[in-house]
């Protein structure tokens, strides 16, 4: 990461990070690094040791979180949002370390545990930093998934152009990471949001000039029925990327409308691979270019592959998922166009309907469009005579009669799906439909059955 510092130190004087009202300059942020190096010698704090430390965005964590790179550490941050599962996160990782920031003195903390992995060993060999993040186990069990700092950083020696960039995504997920690591080698400045609410975002766009807004669709969504772009001076605003589940074309239309002169751009990366780079044909178009230098790409039974330098080192808790080339099965059916894609979903959240395949993004880009619709997860339920049902789940905005809801409903989607991708059977819930990354969560238990 010599390269890191190097561009953190070129621009000392510039802004580097803003976050609870105060804005440290790269100098200022070498500083709080190298203040956490003396107190790791103070602690005598082995290298190569596995540390659990807070995911949450200030200065203090991005400090912390350079600073044990230097120290070649195995990193595992550990978001607040994801508190339910820190124990479990624990013992998967083999946390021999935890690094609290609850006092104004932030502690160093042994836990007893003595980590032991091949993965880990590998680390060790080669005298690299480590990261272990979660995925976010939206259809299962989560992966503990393991990188070498090192190639995961180098796709960021390449100087692109820099950006005052809303830090979104946390430090527990591969795309906040990317946003931090391409924030800091550019020289660009990192915003963190006070709150993670549309008002709140808008808030930190409009205070600190924000030009980049790294998101996902679901939040994007949220954004729009809130209204708060319209009470805020969102002018700064250049660019809007979207990944980690797919942008229903619905809400990518009512976004342009919105954002005529703001650049929408899909990405796409998984926690195993990093994100890759990618191209939108245009800003209302859901096709992508994805790869770039580092990647390659395979189509196999219209599913994508990916081969990437940057790759993980493996699962802590899983088998290895690469094939005999070392290409990974991302799981995402795609369609194809000559060198463009169209992410249409998670082959495992197919609804088959009598041999008839439905994406759960096609039906819930519509249901999005319906008055009084605040969210909608469409997913499979088994049907003996078709093998599956469209089933929905459905957040309203405004409190509605069920009979009513369902028979507005089927109207409204008479014109616009095909008949088997109606949805049969309809929920209600007043809990998000999300998790606490802003992705939709399939097969959520309702509160109503319509």
């Amino acid at each position: 990461m010599t390269f890191l510092l190097d561009v953190m130190s070129a621009y000392k004087g510039s802004e580097a990070i803003v976050s609870g009202g105060v804005t440290l300059t790269y100098d200022s942020l070498l500083s709080h690094t190298a203040a956490w190096r003396e107190r790791f010698a103070h602690v005598r704090l082995p290298s190569g040791v596995v540390v659990g430390m807070d995911g949450q965005y200030n200065a203090q964590t991005v400090s912390l979180l350079l600073a044990l790179m230097q120290h070649g550490a195995i990193i595992v941050p550990l978001s607040r949002e994801a508190k339910s599962h820190h124990q479990e996160f624990r013992d998967i990782a083999q946390i021999e370390y935890d690094i609290g920031m609850r006092d104004v003195s932030p502690s160093i903390e042994q836990t007893g545990s003595r980590a032991q992995h091949q993965l880990y060993d590998i680390l060790h060999e080669r005298q690299t930093p480590g990261l272990v993040l979660f995925s976010s186990g939206s259809t299962g069990k989560s992966k503990a998934v393991v990188h070498d700092l090192d190639l995961l950083m180098r796709k960021f020696q390449k100087p692109r152009r820099p950006w005052r960039t809303l830090l979104f995504l946390g430090l527990d997920h591969i795309g906040g990471i990317n946003t931090l690591f391409y924030t800091l080698s550019n020289g660009g400045m990192a915003i963190v949001p006070t709150d993670r609410n549309p008002s709140g975002i808008c808030q930190a766009i409009q205070k600190y000039k924000a030009e980049l807004l790294p998101t996902s669709p679901t939040f994007l969504n949220f954004l729009l029925l809130s209204g708060a772009y319209k009470t805020h001076d969102l002018s700064s605003l250049q660019l809007i990327t979207y990944g980690t589940e797919p942008m229903p074309q619905s809400t990518l239309d009512h976004l342009a409308q919105v954002f005529p002169t703001v650049k929408l751009q899909q990405t796409y990366g998984l926690s195993e691979l990093g994100i890759l780079r990618s191209q939108s044909r245009d800003s209302t178009s859901l096709w992508v270019r994805v790869g770039g230098e580092g990647y390659q790409t395979k189509i196999v039974d219209n599913r994508l592959w990916i081969k990437a330098d940057s790759t993980m080192l493996g699962y802590l808790n899983a088998d290895s998922p690469f094939d005999e080339e070392g290409y990974f099965d991302t799981g995402d059916e795609v369609e194809v166009d000559g060198e463009w894609l169209r992410i249409l979903g998670r082959a495992s959240e197919v609804i088959n309907v009598g041999g008839s395949k439905v994406f759960p993004a096609e039906v819930e880009s519509v249901l999005l469009t319906l008055d009084n619709v605040e969210d909608a997860v469409a997913y499979a339920e088994p049907n003996p005579l078709t093998g599956h049902i469209v089933a929905v789940t459905v957040k309203l905005q405004h409190e509605e009669s069920a009979a009513q809801f369902k028979i507005r409903m089927r109207r409204f989607c008479a014109n616009r799906l095909t008949s088997y991708k109606i949805p049969t059977r309809v929920q209600f819930s007043t809990e998000p439909l999300h998790s606490e990354r802003f992705k939709r969560m399939r097969r959520l238990a309702s509160n109503t059955a319509l």
